[in-house]
């Protein structure tokens, strides 16, 4: 379970420094509902990638071993694909980051934080976490990681939860801050997210680049 545990933390660490994720429960904790629609969002978050990671590891639970016990082979290929798909990913970001003096683009949805009841936190929360392309590709890939260990079904179990824990930190921590600083957090929360919103393409595409080239040398030993 320690290999597994390993091999995924670099796709949980992704998930958890996903800046829109970061940016969106920022807005929400200095919105007027705060108090309930940040902790709301944090539990869609986990809720999210706790399911996605579920969905992926009970699909592949009853194809991903060879007669002999070990991990099929698609599964290398699988890494392959994601690790290839993560690097075209990283240079995109890099080509479409903000150049010097231009204001970075942000979802118009954000727009509408302010006005979010708890409910809609949740379910932003959930969408972010789970059909979110770039953490949805992290999330699987954090699960191929776990199959490729070939543990039994308790073992992936916990390495999931370990994975959800890890990959919810980036929301987690904004929201623990904003309870413990109360008022005094908004200044430095909003700093947070400016400065998320400025280098928010440079940070993806360093991430997506660092797990996609792991993944394809992975993929290449695992395949060999």
């Amino acid at each position: 379970m320690g290999e597994a545990i390993g091999d995924m933390l670099p796709a949980a660490v992704g998930v958890a420094i996903s800046p829109i994720p970061i940016i969106a429960v920022v807005l929400m904790l200095v919105s007027t509902r705060g108090r309930v629609n940040g902790p709301a969002y944090l539990i869609g978050q986990i809720i999210g990638v706790a399911g996605a990671g579920a969905v992926v590891l009970v699909l592949a639970g009853s194809v991903s071993e060879t007669e002999d016990g070990q991990p099929a082979e698609w599964v290398g290929w699988l890494t392959l694909a994601i690790g290839v798909t993560l690097v075209v990913l990283a240079v995109k970001q890099w080509r479409g980051r903000p150049r010097d003096g231009e204001e970075p683009v942000t979802p118009k949805w954000m727009g509408a934080i302010d006005s979010f009841t708890p409910p809609k936190a949740l379910g932003a929360g959930i969408v972010l976490s789970a059909l979110n392309p770039k953490n949805l590709i992290l999330t699987i890939a954090g699960m191929a990681a776990i199959v490729r260990a070939g543990i039994p079904g308790d073992e992936e179990a916990v390495a999931l939860a370990v994975f959800t824990v890890v990959a919810s930190l980036g929301v987690a921590i904004p929201v623990v801050m904003s309870f413990v600083l109360g008022d005094r957090s908004g200044p430095l929360l909003a700093r947070v997210k400016d400065w998320m919103a400025q280098n928010s393409a440079v940070i993806m595409a360093v991430i997506l680049l660092l797990i996609g080239a792991k993944l394809i040398g992975d993929a290449i030993s695992a395949l060999a």
